[in-house]
């Protein structure tokens, strides 16, 4: 098999694990590795989540952990045996949960999967952020979530995160505020925003990698297409 040479995670989002497989295999050499969520690990366990991680790509494990500090450093001790590329935890679970999070997954030494934190969900906008009380501000003369997810991702590089997960319109921006080698992990990715279902900040493929994005999470525009594996490739060349 060629090597990869893609920067597409394909979120594999269903609770049935024969299906995430034959996507999985169907995938090979057209993804850099796989997403698995909630929905996923819920659904298939650690078995289910062994049987993609055989397929010898990299996982990206997002389950968005977000409790007390010692609650998520002992998740994460009970996860590293699984050796996921990365895992995800929320940000604003603040600055101590953080902070445990990075010890607690120091001790698998250089191995040891990467910490994502995950700022502002791409589901939601501005007006959802502020009915929680969060802070919005202005950007062209917009309402724009920018000044919350930049909060939280600088909370999470000086905690000793990795990287954070944002949507693609904030990528420019954190750029030129974040470390070079701080990753950018970006869901939202769609072919146009009449295809965005329940995504609120979406932008293309092409365009968020010439914004700075390190990798792009991509489901369903192919794990939904008639042919799985052809929307991954038409992808790439759009990141080319």
């Amino acid at each position: 098999m060629p090597p990869v040479t893609s920067r597409l995670f394909c979120a594999l989002d269903t609770h049935d694990s024969g299906h995430a497989e034959s996507l999985a295999d169907s995938l090979q050499g057209e993804v850099a590795g796989f997403k698995l969520g909630l929905e996923f690990f819920l659904a298939c366990g650690v078995v289910g989540y062994q049987r993609i991680a055989a397929k010898g790509l990299p996982i990206f494990l997002d389950l968005k952990l977000h409790d007390i500090p010692a609650t998520v450093a002992g998740a994460l001790a009970a996860l590293l045996p699984l050796k996921p590329a990365f895992i995800t935890l929320h940000a604003s679970g603040g600055a101590a949960m953080l902070e445990a999070a990075a010890k607690t997954v120091a001790q698998a030494g250089a191995n040891r999967p990467k910490l994502l934190a995950v700022t502002v969900l791409t589901s939601l906008g501005s007006a959802d952020l502020a009915a929680v009380g969060q802070h919005v501000g202005q950007g062209d003369g917009l309402e724009t979530p920018f000044p919350q997810v930049q909060r939280l991702a600088l909370l999470a590089q000086a905690c000793g995160m990795d990287g954070v997960v944002c949507s693609p319109h904030e990528v420019a921006g954190l750029r030129q505020h974040v470390a070079k080698h701080f990753i950018l992990m970006v869901p939202g990715i769609r072919a146009s925003t009449a295809d965005a279902g329940d995504q609120k900040r979406v932008m293309g493929a092409g365009e968020a990698l010439a914004a700075g994005a390190d990798y792009l999470v991509v489901g369903r525009p192919i794990t939904q297409a008639a042919n799985p594996r052809a929307a991954a490739a038409a992808l790439n060349a759009l990141c080319r």
